[in-house]
């Protein structure tokens, strides 16, 4: 159950900008469609006084969960930049399976109506219900709809994973940041 927005933060989970320059080159079409609805995404804000990332009910276009990063009051440059990276690979992960999805739907919809066409029947039964194909037939559609798309699958998971390590990369210089500093003699302010 998504949580209501209160005053004095931002009601918004991800900040509303232009879709990056390699989206749109993937999918043209599609990227406008996409941005339009990114505002029922943003919906969700936890709680004013949580110290903890929060995740939010699963968008209805792209099935994902968006999280909403906790910003700390003396978050470090380092920080700063690991929340940032996370950030922008939710926006770019939430933007890709949007527009996947969007792409399937309407190629799917399509399928039927051209096969159901090709054998000359309705989109409705008699009984008002839609028309459905077989097994088979949707296993054709599927195998296509994948070998269609295979080279922007690779690219998403070799982007998804240079990501993923960059993001752990910064983790594990947060976690050393963070150990340094506790272990670093602090320094006493003297008197005179």
């Amino acid at each position: 159950m998504p949580l209501e927005p209160h005053e004095g933060r931002a009601a918004r989970l991800l900040p509303l900008r232009p879709p990056r320059p390699s989206l749109p080159a993937l999918y043209p079409e599609e990227s406008k469609l996409v941005w339009s609805w990114l505002p029922e995404v943003s919906g969700f804000c936890p709680p004013r006084k949580s110290c903890h990332d929060w995740i939010g009910p699963p968008d209805k276009h792209s099935n994902l969960r968006p999280v909403h990063f906790y910003v700390p009051e003396n978050e470090s440059p380092l920080e700063q930049k690991l929340r940032k990276l996370r950030q922008e690979t939710q926006e770019w992960n939430q933007q890709f399976w949007a527009n996947q999805n969007l792409t399937f739907c309407r190629e799917k919809e399509e399928f039927i109506r051209s096969r159901l066409k090709a054998k000359g029947l309705e989109l409705r039964t008699g009984s008002g219900q839609k028309a459905t194909l077989d097994a088979e037939e949707m296993a054709d559609f599927y195998k296509e709809f994948l070998s269609k798309n295979f080279q922007k699958h690779m690219c998403y998971n070799r982007d998804w994973y240079k990501r993923n390590f960059a993001i752990t990369f910064f983790m594990g210089k947060v976690a050393l940041e963070r150990v340094w500093h506790k272990l670093r003699p602090r320094q006493r302010k003297t008197s005179t």
